[in-house]
Order: C-alpha cells, then structure tokens, then sequence
C-alpha cells in the first residue's frame, strides 16, 4: 500500500473515532449554520483538524483543500492537493441517522491518485490508489454488473442548498422512478459514490457538490470499473459540482435519460 494512503487511512481513522465518540450522546454537541440548511458542528472542525494535522506533520508542503477551513496551506505551485471532508453527511450525524462518513482523497497535479471513504458506524474503510484497484476493509471491490436501467438501483441527492435547478431536478427525479428499480437518497455522496463501487447501488446522479463531497467517492467507482462524468459527459465533475456515475453500460443510460432535462444554467 502506497504511504500516502496510509496516511490518509490513519487521519481517517482519527477523524472516524472523534465522531463516533460524539455519536454516543449528541445532545451537548453545539450547531451552526452556514447557509439555508446546511450545518456544521463542534464535531466537524475537531475531525477536520485532527485529519490536517496527521497530513501536514508527514507532508508539510503539500496544499490542503478542505470542507470547513477552505483552503488552507495552499501554495501556488503544490504538486499535492488534499480534498478533505470530515464529515460528510452532518445533517444526517445531527439527527442520530447513522449514515455519513469521512472523505479523504488526493489529486497529484491535479489528477486524484488516492482516496480513503470510511464509515464509522460501519468500520466499513474504502480506499483506492490510481491503477491499483479499489477494496473494501482490503477486499477488492468491483461495480456491479447491471447492464439495464430498468434493472438499477439509483442513488442521488436532493438539492437542498441552491434550489434554481430543482425543476430539472424534479423532472429527472420523476423519470427515474419511473425507469429504474427504485431511487434511494441516504445524504452522504461520499459513502454514496463508496457504495457505487462497492455495488451496493448501481447508478448515481447529483447536482451542486463540492470538490469534497465527490473526490473519493470518484476515484473508487473509476477504480472499480465504473464510470463518471459531469452532465456533458466530460471529466470536470469537481469543478462543476455536477456528477453522474455508474457501471459501464448504467452509466451511459443515465447520462441520455437526464441530457433532455438539462437547461440553460445546468450545461455540465
């Protein structure tokens, strides 16, 4: 196993054992909001801080893009980029719905090399490094094989942020239940791109993420032998926030089945 994915597995690790203490009473935990429905917490920062701390004691120079600080230790000329999400699915970790996850990748000259998804209510760890596969608790993983829409189990996540492509959402939504063998929307794109790989699910669409919510996940579907996207097929789904994954042939449906709803503001 490559060091940097060591690394990156023992900061998760970390991270995944501060939540989990803090899952076991969530009364005292304080919350804040940063925008329209989207929170952060005490536990958010604490993971946050305990994951960049364990990456820059072992690589200093390397530049550090992550969910609560922004961007941090971030030089011009980094080779290395960390895209960090703590804890991705805070509402869900709010309301004691235990489905969320840390998210750990890193991109080399801007290509993702390593990704680490670790659910701790789970002790589920996820991990992939470019060209060698992707496992589950160190078994090798691999998409499904479902080769029909009509046979998929979709995931997706509502917006619930940014509501100005809630129409075309919705329209997607609705022919997508009708298409498909059924759409599930657990609240973490993270450990749902995870599951994805894993072939827990066979399909995935989403608008409006961040670099952070989908790196990982991204890294172990291609790693898999699925496929992703953004909605114009092309391979800038972190900087359009817009994603869509899959096994070879569910991918391909997918993209065709939301290309009719795309508009003018929702290109890519």
């Amino acid at each position: 196993m490559h060091p940097m994915l060591n690394t990156a597995i023992k900061a998760a690790r970390r991270a995944g054992s501060i939540i989990a203490r803090a899952s076991l009473d969530l009364g005292p935990i304080k919350v804040g909001v940063k925008q329209q429905n989207d929170f952060v917490t005490e536990v958010d920062r604490a993971a946050e801080a305990a994951i960049i701390e364990i990456l820059q004691e072992v690589y200093p120079s390397h530049a550090i893009l992550a969910e609560e600080s922004g961007h941090s230790n971030h030089p011009s000329d980094a080779e290395y980029q960390w895209i960090i999400d703590p804890l991705d699915g805070t509402t869900n970790f709010i309301h004691g719905f235990p489905q969320y996850a840390v998210s750990i990748a890193l991109a080399h000259r801007g290509v993702l090399a390593h990704a680490v998804v670790f659910d701790p209510n789970r002790n589920e760890l996820f991990t992939a490094s470019k060209g060698a596969g992707a496992f589950l608790n160190d078994k090798r993983i691999r998409v499904s094989r479902c080769a029909r829409l009509e046979d998929a189990l979709l995931g997706t996540g509502f917006p619930y942020r940014m509501f100005e492509h809630v129409d075309p959402y919705l329209a997607i939504f609705k022919e997508m239940t009708r298409r498909s063998a059924g759409v599930r929307r657990p609240g973490s794109a993270s450990l749902d791109l995870a599951w994805l790989a894993a072939g827990r699910i066979d399909g995935f669409w989403e608008f409006g993420l961040s670099p952070w919510d989908m790196a990982a996940g991204a890294l172990l579907i291609l790693e898999a032998g699925g496929l992703v996207s953004d909605l114009a097929g092309e391979g800038n789904y972190l900087k359009t926030g817009n994603i869509v994954a899959g096994t070879p042939k569910v991918f391909h449906q997918l993209l065709m089945a939301i290309q009719p709803h795309r508009t003018a503001k929702l290109q890519a």
